[in-house]
């Protein structure tokens, strides 16, 4: 029998235009209610670019919570109001890479870490790559000043997350999935406008 995990209250501790945190009381199957504090985010969307030399560009971009600078694809919220993941994920591809694609593909969605956040992200696989003209180029600030970009083979790279070398997840999830769906002679692929598998957590009683 489907127990409903009936909301009692909410209660907003913390808000920014990025995400809300908030506390729930919640039944649970034993009729006690406990509290479930969480995260409710805006949603994000992550880019493997590949080339056709089978290269994919990655970021190396300071973390402030980890205190060190990590792997990550090219990557990004859907913090516009209105905008779709496809159009966020071309918009980030832009900026943090300097690169556009003519073909776009869903890979997978992830919802990164859901015992405290329901944030999603996409992961789209953008192909037939080329360079935004120098004077339509974004000019990065804040921790993206100083984030590198480096091309690597997707093997390279699947190894790079396997040994420990990537461990952001939305960059384990793409990569993995690309070379899996690659296998697969990329019929596992999506097209970008297939619905999100979004969740929000239900309103109180």
């Amino acid at each position: 029998m489907t127990h409903e995990y009936r909301v009692c209250s909410r209660k907003e501790r913390f808000a920014t235009s990025i995400f809300r945190i908030v506390t729930d009381e919640v039944l649970m199957p034993d009729d006690r209610t406990v509290e479930r504090d969480y995260m409710v985010h805006t949603g994000a969307v992550g880019v493997v670019a590949l080339d056709n030399a089978g290269r994919v560009v990655l970021v190396h971009q300071y973390r402030h919570a980890l205190g060190k600078a990590i792997w990550e694809l090219p990557a990004g919220l859907v913090d516009i109001d209105g905008e779709p993941p496809h159009e966020a994920a071309v918009r980030e591809l832009a900026e943090e890479v300097d690169l556009r694609a003519e073909r776009w593909d869903v890979i997978a969605d992830a919802h990164t870490s859901p015992g405290v956040s329901n944030e999603l992200i996409r992961i789209f696989l953008a192909r037939d790559l080329s360079p935004v003209p120098d004077g339509e180029r974004h000019e990065r600030t804040h921790e993206e000043s100083t984030m590198t970009v480096s091309w690597f083979d997707l093997d390279e790279a699947v190894t790079m997350a396997l040994t420990g070398q990537i461990t952001n997840a939305a960059c384990l999830v793409g990569l993995l999935g690309a070379a899996a769906a690659r296998e697969r002679g990329w019929a596992t692929l999506r097209p970008v406008d297939a619905p999100l598998p979004r969740a929000e957590p239900p309103a109180p009683a």
